[in-house]
């Protein structure tokens, strides 16, 4: 008996073992596997990281309204307001943080103001009335202000701003007609929430501050040279890697344009975060940040022809060698063309300076007029309508990806006009000769 007590104690002990065994790996797959995404997060943004620890430094300056003694005693209890009010309000930029901040502090005073009014005028019509009255005025300023947020220009900068402002409409209309000092509530909590928004914003911009126009502006940026990516390697891609037989390894260049078709609520949402930073750097007040999401509607439409292209890369069905041999030095004089003109954009607009791109455009005209009098001949007369369809596709796609790239010049050269960009360094022509050089000059 004795002895079977004692295997069962024996294999409980072991089952145990195994237990905490497999508990104990399976903490530290999870420890691993927290440490790996922690990894993968700072590299994508190393920003997070310190976004973290200004947060955690705005936060311990407004717990000191509540823990620290005098300033408990000016305050009581509101200064827990300060606190939520930078938990709510604290963003990674400083456009969204003041955007927020602005909402908050201005939706809390007018909500006030409408509240104390509303108790005001409730109060005039006797003990019955009241609330019925303020019942009255709850439902009408709830319904109007909530159906004013679906307008989709309030919506975009001040939908947060007319939450607080129905919240606090009805927080201080309600607690008024029970509430005798109502009126030193609200003014005690107006200034919690405007000392949260203070600190929120001065952190935000005072220490390593990150701005949402220049994010703005390097997506673009980002877009436009993807896009050159792409074109720059099609040529090559498509015709003589058919014709040797050989396609290139490397295929990556073939997939970073469709970061591009879905950046447009990207693009929008900065743009309106944008708005609310003041003035950085070249952005000044009144930065034409719409201009920026013209730039990106045509970006994105530059995007889809070379989704079509791709798509035709990618197909089974192909014309005939001899077919693509006639249009290829066209296609891929466009195509590189249309790269390297959209490189030098990129270029000359990342650094916010006047592009000086006329001589790139000029020849796209040129490749894109020699394609277009192509596709108007007749050398692929009794050839099958299967075999010339892809590339007479190819052909037409590229035109209009060159007419569009001429466009994004334009809209860039826009921007430089309304913005304040630098202006381009004159270059030095190298076609006419050294005059003294050839001793047709005496130097001074």
């Amino acid at each position: 008996m004795a002895t079977q007590n004692q295997q069962n104690c024996r294999g409980r002990f072991l089952i145990a073992c195994w237990w905490l065994i497999g508990l104990a790996q399976m903490s530290w797959k999870m420890v691993v596997g927290i440490a790996k995404k922690t990894k993968k997060i700072e590299k994508d943004d190393p920003r997070r990281i310190i976004h973290g620890l200004k947060a955690g430094l705005a936060l311990t300056l407004v717990s000191l309204t509540y823990l620290y003694h005098p300033f408990y005693e000016v305050l009581g209890v509101n200064a827990i307001w300060a606190v939520l009010t930078v938990v709510v309000v604290f963003e990674l930029s400083v456009g969204a943080t003041l955007g927020k901040s602005m909402n908050r502090t201005m939706a809390t005073m007018l909500g006030s103001v409408a509240g104390l009014g509303a108790h005001h005028l409730a109060s005039a019509s006797g003990h019955i009335g009241e609330p019925i009255l303020l019942a009255t005025f709850v439902f009408i300023i709830a319904a109007v202000v909530t159906f004013t947020r679906f307008f989709p220009a309030v919506k975009t900068r001040y939908d947060y701003g007319l939450s607080i402002f129905i919240l606090t409409f009805t927080l201080v209309a309600v607690l008024a007609y029970r509430d005798n000092q109502v009126l030193r509530t609200v003014q005690m909590r107006i200034e919690t929430i405007v000392i949260g928004c203070l600190v929120s914003v001065v952190i935000n911009i005072g220490v390593y501050p990150f701005w949402m126009g220049e994010d703005l502006h390097n997506l673009i940026v980002q877009n436009l040279e993807k896009l050159a990516i792409f074109f720059e390697g099609f040529g090559r891609e498509y015709f003589q890697a058919f014709e040797d037989g050989q396609s290139n390894d490397d295929k990556s260049f073939l997939e970073k344009y469709k970061s591009v078709l879905a950046s447009k609520s990207n693009e929008q949402n900065m743009a309106n975060l944008a708005k609310w930073e003041p003035c950085h750097g070249r952005f000044r007040f009144f930065h034409p940040w719409k201009q920026y999401l013209k730039i990106g509607n045509l970006a994105r439409e530059c995007a889809y022809r070379i989704e079509a292209l791709n798509n035709i890369l990618q197909s089974e069905i192909q014309a005939p060698i001899e077919i693509r041999n006639k249009f290829a030095e066209s296609c891929t004089n466009v195509s590189l063309e249309c790269g390297k003109a959209l490189k030098e954009i990129a270029s000359d607009f990342k650094v916010m300076k006047r592009s000086n791109t006329s001589a790139y455009i000029e020849k796209l005209n040129a490749a894109a007029e020699d394609l277009n009098l192509l596709l108007r001949t007749n050398m692929w007369e009794g050839a099958a309508l299967v075999d010339v369809v892809p590339v007479a596709s190819i052909a037409s796609i590229l035109l209009e990806a060159a007419r569009i790239t001429e466009k994004i010049s334009d809209a860039i050269n826009e921007l430089a006009s309304m913005a304040p960009f630098k202006d381009s360094e004159p270059t030095v022509s190298t076609d006419q000769p050294d005059m003294l050089a050839l001793g047709m000059l005496q130097p001074v």
